[in-house]
């Protein structure tokens, strides 16, 4: 079976309106709805994939994990769970997994020992830097017809759309966290 997308009303696949009218609001959720299902369908398929290029026995939610922490640094696994948006016991096993495949490590903290911060080995960063090569590679070759003023729009209604499905409790971006603006 063939995986299609584009609006319903347009057998192009383009997502404007039919001269001389525009599509009601709910029409357009509705197409948006099935363009981020097939979206995020390709996403996961695709995510699965990177996951066994870094290892075979690594799970694809593991991957994003290991990005943030090549992002970020070395992290506690509370300060991890939140920026994931999981439970701690749910990231816990998947940490433990990384561990047993010798892709992240815990190491004491200095300043508490209680912590443990959590990092990238050194195998660990050469897998991820080695897939995140190809990755980029595969994102040059999915968008050599778009302009870069279309990628600079697909990029702020991304970051809008993302603003608005932030899980619940999380504070916007450009917002304060608190009444003194802390």
């Amino acid at each position: 079976m063939t995986e299609t997308s584009g609006p319903a009303d347009s057998p192009t696949g383009d997502a404007s309106p039919p001269s001389g009218s525009e599509p009601d609001k709910d029409t357009a959720i509705e197409d948006l709805e099935q363009e981020l299902s097939v979206l995020w369908r390709r996403a996961r398929a695709s995510s699965h994939r990177i996951a066994r290029e870094v290892h075979p026995e690594m799970e694809p939610s593991a991957y994003g994990l290991m990005v943030l922490l090549h992002q970020q640094g070395p992290m506690r696994l509370t300060d991890l769970a939140a920026a994931v948006g999981v439970g701690k016991p749910s990231l816990s096993r998947q940490v433990a997994m990384l561990q047993a495949l010798g892709l992240v490590e815990k190491h004491a903290d200095p300043e508490d020992g209680r912590a443990q911060p959590i990092n990238l080995t050194e195998v660990g960063a050469a897998r991820l830097e080695g897939t995140a090569t190809a990755r980029k590679e595969h994102f040059r070759r999915t968008w050599t017809g778009w302009e870069a003023e279309e990628l600079h729009t697909l990029v702020r209604l991304l970051h809008k759309l993302n603003a608005s499905v932030r899980p619940a409790g999380d504070q916007p971006e450009d917002e304060p966290s608190g009444p003194d603006g802390s």
